[in-house]
């Protein structure tokens, strides 16, 4: 039930957020200059194609429509963005939501299926797979060596257990031969990050509220989405891990939890009440 729940909220800021960006096309492009603004923005062009999918139960070619559109728009985002930051790169401007920009595309892969075309979610893959593996060592050592990490940008760093689970269930559901290599791979670096953020979280929710406390919705949703498809793949293929179902459940409860607390102080935060 949630699911349907949570789909009309997220549709419903969608418009929001479409209708600020044509109602202040200037003030978007300005803070877009914001190199941490700017590699979250991407999580826009993410919700159209997931949104898509709620779309093809009244129309097929619609949805579709929209699927592409998140597609050539989080495209277009990763070649601005590469040729904004990365051609001018400057390690205190690297923040973990840069996997939004380049590891962001694989929502192709999670979405892909549900419109027949495997293959274009395979190439997402491959692409947020490569980049991930890039991009993971300069995360890290940003966070861990450099470190100086303004407080308003400590919530993105949930994101970190968002790219390896997002690879996990965009292989689980684009590839219909898996290597179980890149199962294990991906399903133990998605526990491993996981359990890391589960660790640091808890400092993170005594920060005060931030836009980017977004970063503890879909990182952690996301996370239990690749365990859950991974545990049913496991369990088809007789090769079953009972203690997955339990973590699946934690992941669950969790994400809901966060999501609504989050949801809840975006509310308040726009409302003014303290």
């Amino acid at each position: 039930m949630y699911h349907s729940i949570f789909g009309i909220i997220s549709a419903i800021l969608l418009i929001l957020i479409i209708a600020k960006i044509i109602k202040y096309p200037k003030d978007v492009i300005e803070s877009l200059a914001n190199p941490l603004v700017a590699s979250v923005f991407p999580a826009f062009s993410m919700g159209i194609m997931l949104l898509s999918t709620y779309v093809k139960v009244y129309s097929v070619s619609l949805a579709f429509t929209i699927w592409i559109i998140g597609i050539a728009l989080h495209i277009t985002l990763i070649l601005w963005f590469t040729k904004k930051f990365v051609f001018n790169f400057i390690i205190k401007q690297v923040f973990p939501s840069w996997f939004v920009v380049y590891v962001g595309i694989v929502v192709a892969s999670v979405t892909g299926p549900a419109y027949k075309v495997v293959n274009v979610g395979q190439i997402a893959f491959w692409f947020g797979f490569v980049t991930y593996l890039i991009l993971l060592p300069i995360v890290l050592y940003r966070i861990i060596k450099v470190k100086q990490l303004p407080e308003q940008s400590l919530p993105t760093l949930a994101i970190l257990s968002a790219p390896a689970s997002l690879l996990l269930a965009g292989y689980m559901n684009s590839f219909k031969i898996k290597d179980m290599t890149m199962v294990w791979f991906l399903m133990v670096l998605s526990i491993i990050m996981y359990v890391t953020v589960i660790i640091i979280l808890f400092k993170l929710l005594k920060l005060k509220f931030y836009p980017s406390y977004s970063g503890f919705t879909f990182p952690l949703v996301i996370s239990g989405i690749g365990i859950k498809l991974t545990n049913r793949f496991l369990n088809n293929s007789g090769q079953p891990m009972p203690s997955l179902q339990y973590l699946v459940k934690f992941q669950e409860v969790i994400g809901v939890i966060l999501t609504l607390y989050v949801l809840i102080r975006y509310i308040k935060k726009s409302l003014r009440i303290k």
